[in-house]
């Protein structure tokens, strides 16, 4: 039995694109393996909390869960905390690859991801990761050293993000793009449509604010309602904890969380509007016209912004400026909806920057690294 581990979690954009790795990894094995000598395994190490397991079991995936601890950059009395998190995390992540024998550890980053990267460098497992943003973020900067010395690999969404890694790591980065779950080929607007029950004339604004939403653009929803709406059918997610009096209808339909929906949800809208992320890959894989409110301030590393920024230098997102009220939406909103050219020459540019959006030359590298393990 070869069993292959994945790790990450925290949030979707440290899962969904590492599920898609693992389902395209499962294709490459089930015709690389000789089926009369080895039968393969993948299983997951997330957080015990939140809502990693999930997501992950959701997918027909074993988890383990192990105690996780957010690194931070900064001093807080959780660091304290956090600390024996872990450590901890590390000795559970230890136990469960030894007592499953990995042959290899593929991380999707995050906080959570940092242990058992760490762990399997101590039992020689070889350590490959995925860095979504722009700019590698500390977690996938540990990793990534855990992937030199273990002989294994770093995969990068942008071309650039190579050049901020130490020079001595460069020569095992990889780009790739963002993993996009095979779900998105066969987004159908059709369905999308008949899902929120609109007819083939309504045009859809789709509103996305992560999977625990976000109360930014929520608000700027609610003040830009009425604007909105005189065009758009606004489908928003809102995430779990939202409470305000605008009834959902048929020019407003609100959602906690979209799951399995959302493919075709996506390809029945006309602009996507929200954070930029992992995400915003899977919006561009679609060939979706962008309008991107990235987080920002003193709780982020401005991973978001050069994200944005990257988008709308390529010419498929239009982004909005920090501190934009729900004027500057409404007029950009606008701006869209009036300007049938701007919105194809953006999806265009899309769909040109999202054909890097597989998991397949991941996956590959999985495959090969996995059958020299094996023979």
């Amino acid at each position: 039995m070869v069993n292959i581990a994945f790790t990450g979690g925290g949030t979707g954009g440290h899962i969904y694109p590492g599920l898609a790795v693992a389902a395209e990894l499962k294709k490459q094995l089930a015709s690389s393996l000789p089926a009369d000598r080895f039968e393969f395994r993948i299983f997951w190490i997330g957080s015990s909390a939140g809502m990693d397991r999930s997501i992950v079991e959701e997918a027909g995936i074993e988890f383990f869960g192990v105690p996780s601890g957010k690194l931070r950059r900064y001093f807080s009395l959780r660091t304290i905390i956090d600390f024996f998190k872990v450590i901890r995390g590390y000795f559970a992540a230890r136990k469960i690859l030894k007592k499953q024998k990995a042959c290899l550890l593929f991380s999707k980053g995050g906080f959570v991801s940092v242990p058992p990267c760490a762990a399997a460098k101590s039992l020689k497992i070889p350590v490959f990761t995925h860095e979504s943003d722009f700019s590698p973020g500390l977690a996938t900067r540990i990793n990534a050293r855990y992937a030199a010395r273990t002989g294994g690999k770093i995969f990068t969404a942008y071309e650039d993000t190579i050049n901020l890694f130490p020079e001595n790591i460069r020569k095992c980065v990889t780009v790739t793009g963002n993993p996009v779950r095979s779900i998105f080929n066969e987004a159908d607007p059709v369905k999308g449509r008949a899902f929120l029950n609109v007819n083939e004339d309504t045009r859809i604004l789709l509103v996305l604010g992560g999977s625990q939403g976000a109360k930014e653009i929520n608000d700027l929803v609610r003040v830009a309602f009425a604007e909105l709406t005189k065009v758009y059918t606004v489908v928003h997610q809102t995430g779990p904890n939202l409470e305000w009096d605008i009834p959902a209808g048929d020019r407003y339909k609100p959602f906690p969380y979209i799951k399995e929906e959302m493919p075709h949800i996506m390809a029945a809208s006309e602009l996507v509007m929200g954070r930029s992320g992992a995400g915003i890959w899977e919006w561009a894989f679609l060939g979706k016209p962008m309008l991107l409110i990235p987080l920002r301030g003193s709780g982020t590393r401005g991973d978001q912004v050069e994200n944005a920024g990257y988008f709308q230098k390529k010419g498929a997102a239009q982004v909005l400026g920090e501190n934009a009220g729900a004027d500057e939406l409404m007029l950009a909103v606008n701006s869209f909806a009036q300007d049938e050219k701007k919105r194809e020459d953006m999806a265009i540019m899309s769909a040109k920057t999202g054909k890097r959006g597989s998991a397949l030359s991941i996956a590959q590298v999985l495959a090969d690294k996995i059958n020299k393990v094996t023979s």
